[in-house]
């Protein structure tokens, strides 16, 4: 069996500050601890509500909460953080740890909809420049474009660990020994697709440009785009985003008319900045409406929504131009 370069020894090969190393490493650690709950499901109780809402007024899972529980005390544990934001808190928690240099800002448990069913679910984490070692929430109010490092970890049949430094995209896969094994060393989404992830249910609801878009897609060979499409909608954004990543695509997640003062359903600090900054390092492209790149949005609130559109550079170019 040919030897893998494991998550620690590719951290090290790219010479990395040690704080965004120890960072990184207790992210991924989590994950795995994660990984074994969402395994053991209905057999350890973590399935079912929890009976809670969460910030968001959305129903919690327990696994939202084990999740969100495992990752805040271990980044916060951790020296080199210095605060940490999660989907599922109001407000951010500032770590004791006074040389903390590190923001971490996650989605502990990316699909809640999917976890009863066994279907893929997953963990998204974003790591900015901590301003000083007691952050303040303004602190974490900062573009995507200042990220240093961005991960998700997807649990399905295989449980696997994406990550960048702003230097490529590199993908490891879970060992039974608990170590991230490297098994896609430079992950790069093809320019062009004949595929596409949105939730077809809400057609009626976006707005002009999207719906031509979708109906171009839909009439095929026989329509303005000549090529038959595929349509795959997991209702995850990290499954879904894994698998452009994996062999192109792109993902939509658009503003609708039901709610026309939100600007739209996912979270801009805990999924579009991290997902955005994994994709266009990996040769894609993201953006909010087709004309401004989701990473250059300038957050005024922790639990800013954004409309999201990533993917398969030349499709997402096909959409703007919708």
């Amino acid at each position: 069996m040919t030897a893998r370069t494991d998550l620690a020894a590719h951290l090290a090969s790219l010479d990395l500050p040690q704080g965004l190393v120890e960072t990184l490493t207790t992210a991924a650690a989590a994950c795995v601890q994660i990984r074994q709950v969402v395994a053991g499901g209905a057999l350890v109780g973590a399935l079912g509500a929890s009976g809670a809402v969460n910030v968001q007024d959305e129903e919690q899972k327990k696994l939202d909460v084990i999740a969100d529980d495992l990752l805040t005390e271990a980044l916060l544990a951790c020296p080199a953080v210095a605060g940490v934001a999660s989907e599922e808190k109001d407000t951010v928690q500032p770590s004791a740890n006074a040389a903390g240099e590190y923001l971490v800002l996650f989605d502990p448990l990316d699909g809640s909809s999917n976890i009863d069913i066994n279907a893929p679910v997953g963990t998204i984490v974003s790591v900015l420049k901590a301003p000083s070692p007691q952050p303040s929430e303004a602190d974490f109010l900062q573009s995507g474009r200042h990220q240093v490092a961005a991960l998700y970890a997807v649990y399905a049949g295989q449980a696997m660990l994406v990550l960048t430094t702003g230097k490529g995209v590199a993908g490891f896969t879970l060992a039974p020994d608990g170590r991230w094994l490297m098994t896609h060393e430079d992950v790069r989404i093809p320019a062009d697709t004949k595929e596409f992830a949105i939730n077809m249910s809400n057609q009626r609801h976006w707005a002009e440009s999207v719906q031509r878009y979708v109906d171009g897609c839909l009439q095929g060979a026989d329509g303005p785009r000549g090529k038959n499409f595929n349509m795959r909608w997991v209702a995850a954004m990290v499954a879904d985003v894994h698998r452009i990543l994996m062999r192109g695509g792109v993902f939509l997640y658009p503003w609708d008319k039901r709610e026309p003062n939100k600007p739209g359903k996912l979270r801009l600090m805990y999924e579009g900045n991290p997902m955005s900054f994994l994709v266009e390092q990996a040769g894609g492209k993201s953006t909010t409406d087709g004309k401004q790149a989701i990473m250059d949005v300038t957050p005024t609130e922790l639990h800013q929504r954004v409309p999201v559109v990533l993917g398969s550079a030349n499709e997402v170019d096909q959409i703007a131009a919708a």
